[in-house]
């Protein structure tokens, strides 16, 4: 569902990303740590098809992110580290909106279920965004890739600023993405919400992939031991 082939992006003589070839399957999710400047929001960026590469190539669902950047977006949907919606529509008016422009529309009914489906609570769903948690938000992003029947996610951070229940509950999200046969791309700094969640995790260094590994073999101690050694 997601793949690259040798994707590099170089800025004169600063090298962001180095020849990354990766393989993402349908039902999987792929945890990508690093530090900042590592070059997983330029990974992501180059998926999205809002950075060109300098060469290689990435692929949604088959699909050629450098030939056909306007087709992918049909197939995924990007929830940043903060989730760009209107503060002043209410959560469900806000899923109404961003639903239509993907194509789809849907009856009230529907879309309290989208809602649902994420956990926000129904006396939620009719208030300004402007009044949310950031959970809240991330609630309404994901409702927004439910209705756009994403199948492909790409995440941004997205644990970060969460209190432990948000996290929890994000954690239920992404696990179910995955139990529906959702693919899952997710940059992050959480080694622990990392372990608990993903099939695979990868750890990046100055722009290279250093390590993809499978989850089930480590501990968060573990893991937390190979990335401090790692980086």
């Amino acid at each position: 569902m997601l793949k690259t082939i040798n994707l590099h992006k170089k800025y004169n003589d600063f090298i962001a990303l180095e020849s990354l070839n990766l393989e993402v399957n349908k039902g999987e999710i792929f945890a990508l740590l690093g530090q900042n400047g590592a070059g997983k929001s330029t990974t992501i960026n180059m998926l999205l098809g809002l950075i060109k590469p300098t060469s290689g190539d990435a692929f949604i669902n088959d699909i050629s992110v450098t030939e056909n950047p306007q087709e992918i977006k049909k197939h995924l949907a990007y929830i940043p580290e903060t989730v760009l919606l209107y503060p002043n529509l209410t959560g469900i008016e806000n899923l109404d909106f961003f639903s239509k422009i993907a194509g789809f529309t849907y009856d009230k009914e529907e879309l309290v279920s989208f809602l649902n489906r994420t956990g926000l609570q129904e006396i939620a769903h009719h208030k300004p965004l402007g009044g949310y948690s950031k959970g809240m938000r991330q609630k309404v992003g994901i409702a927004i890739a439910l209705a756009k029947d994403a199948k492909v996610l790409l995440l941004d951070e997205p644990t970060s600023g969460l209190d432990p229940i948000a996290t929890a509950d994000f954690t239920e999200l992404v696990c179910q993405f995955g139990r529906e046969g959702r693919t899952v791309f997710m940059a992050t700094h959480d080694i622990f919400n990392a372990v608990s969640v993903a099939t695979n995790i990868g750890i990046m260094k100055q722009g290279q992939l250093i390590q993809n590994l499978p989850s089930k073999t480590f501990t968060a101690e573990e893991l937390q031991e190979i990335y401090l050694k790692t980086i």
